[in-house]
């Protein structure tokens, strides 16, 4: 089916100090509900994610646990954040890990070029340290703190003390791309979106950019400097070059050459890493800077960004346990704008789950099906003479495809489903007026109700289509019963509008979406 144009997606990698929350599954699932999109637009399409897995907040952590920072690493890997792919169904194509033989010689290609280049020297630096964030912090990052930190100055995000750390370390030329970076921000505006943090970025490096230093000598856990081992590389400058060792980067040309640039989604917080020190990063190696970089709301949980420190990190496994991976990967981007913090409450996903799906699309597929079978036998019928409300479906399906994909690019994934629940809606109100099983009680009017069958039928199929990036599962099962074989992920969404179901429909074994009379309601 790839006859369209190329899409690389990453998310971020994700730091293996913890388990991940649903804050975690959030970003992966929004960067998965692009890809699967985007695949059944028949683009060349590639998604990335993977594990941060240096620095001095994993060695520490390993430490307490009495591991070595591999074993650690290992162990949440694979017991944690790769079953967590699985729990949400993410469709990547790639995970990288930041110790892979294969990102480590990359990012020595990398160093060694920028170094050779002049883009990097050493010098002597001093500055405030969250561990936290494993970042040098400028005195508008702190605050005040409270509480056992009253009187300390503490970073703004994790609410723990900065270190005052002094070292001689190697920087890298950061200053000298401030120009060209806001060059970039004007010629380019999309390339950071949404606007509300593209405007901080570009705020940001108006008031001027220092080199970044980017090694350590008092711990060894990291990528260690080509021409000088007693230092290990920061840990972010590690972690960002993740995106081009997954896909080839001095290895193999004709992969790079395909895969990149990419498309990043990332957290709100870690935009300014990703619009900032990794485009000036790859403006120093001659190389070409990503295509876009979306920086995603926040999940609160009682209006509180979520937090292992705080205990307020919600386990995704708490909700799939209950309402299934197709309605988490629909409530989290249905229910928030995507690029706007959104605040998670069990009340609202269990509200959400019995109207939109169970009652909503659950329960129009289950009719259609039913009746197609009650009163055909399950054969798909010839459509007779269309009225104008039938006709009024056949072109709503066709606006709702073409507005959803439209969202889509625009990276409104938020949008794409509020316009197919258009068509949803339209669907149980056409089927409620047209009232087929009074249709099926004269036999003057059933060529009337082949009709109206056909034309709810082939509504529905358009709805599998589109919905099939959000919840592979339901439709898959929803497509066993009214495809024509093959898989739902192989049909064109861009023409989810042109039927192509089966002659025959085959009754659904079960509801798409089981009514779910006390949701376990786990306390935040």
């Amino acid at each position: 089916m790839a006859d369209g144009s190329a899409f690389s997606i990453t998310t971020p990698i994700f730091y293996v100090n913890d388990v991940p929350h649903i804050g975690h599954a959030y970003t992966e699932v929004a960067a998965d509900v692009l890809a699967r999109w985007h695949r059944q637009r028949g683009d060349d399409t590639w998604l990335l994610t993977g594990t941060d897995e240096h620095g001095q907040k994993i060695l520490r952590t390993a430490s307490a646990n009495d591991v070595s920072p591999q074993e650690w690493a290992d162990r949440l890997v694979a017991d944690a954040w790769k079953p967590l792919l699985d729990t949400v169904d993410i469709s990547n194509d790639d995970f990288i890990r930041t110790t892979d033989e294969r990102h480590e010689r990359g990012v020595t290609l990398f160093l060694q070029k920028l170094h050779d280049d002049g883009y990097i020297y050493a010098g002597e630096f001093e500055g405030f340290y969250c561990v936290g964030c494993e970042e040098y912090k400028q005195p508008s990052d702190l605050v005040p703190g409270t509480g056992a930190y009253a009187g300390e100055q503490v970073c703004a995000i994790h609410s723990i003390p900065v270190e005052v750390l002094s070292e001689r370390n190697y920087f890298f030329r950061m200053s000298d791309f401030e120009q060209r970076l806001l060059d970039l921000y004007e010629s380019h505006p999309e390339f950071i979106q949404p606007e509300s943090v593209r405007n901080e970025i570009i705020a940001f490096v108006k008031q001027g950019l220092r080199d970044l230093s980017i090694s350590r000598s008092s711990f060894d856990w990291g990528i260690k400097l080509p021409w000088d081992t007693g230092h290990v590389l920061y840990v972010w400058f590690d972690a960002l070059l993740n995106y081009i060792t997954a896909v080839g980067y001095g290895v193999d040309d004709e992969q790079f050459r395909r895969r990149w640039p990419s498309v990043h989604i990332v957290g709100k917080d870690i935009a300014r890493f990703h619009a900032v020190i990794w485009p000036a990063m790859l403006m120093a190696a001659g190389l070409e800077v990503p295509e876009r970089v979306f920086g995603h709301g926040w999940l609160l949980v009682g209006g509180e960004k979520m937090s292992k420190s705080k205990l307020t990190g919600i386990a995704p496994s708490e909700i799939t346990d209950t309402f299934g991976s197709d309605a988490f990967r629909y409530y989290f981007l249905r229910a928030i704008t995507f690029g706007q913090d959104g605040n998670f409450s069990w009340e609202d996903i269990s509200a959400r789950y019995q109207a939109e799906l169970a009652n909503g699309f659950g329960n129009l597929a289950s009719r259609i099906v039913a009746m197609i079978g009650r009163y055909h036998d399950g054969a798909v019928p010839e459509r007779g003479a269309l009225t104008d409300v039938d006709r009024a479906i056949d072109d709503l399906a066709v606006s709702v495809t073409e507005r959803a994909d439209a969202a889509i690019q625009a990276f409104a994934p938020h949008d794409a489903i509020s316009t197919v629940w258009e068509l949803v809606d339209a669907l149980n109100g056409y089927i409620t007026e047209q009232e087929p099983w009074v249709l099926a009680k004269d036999p003057a009017t059933h060529e009337r109700l082949a009709t109206v069958l056909v034309t709810a039928l082939r509504g529905l199929g358009t709805i599998a289509v589109l919905a099939a990036p959000v919840m592979p599962k339901a439709t898959e099962k929803l497509w066993a019963s009214i495809g024509a074989g093959g898989s739902i992920a192989e049909q064109r969404i861009d023409r989810a509008y042109e039927w192509s179901g089966a002659e025959t429909v085959v009754p659904l074994e079960s509801g798409l979406f089981p009514r779910i009379e006390q949701p376990a309601v786990a306390s935040a």
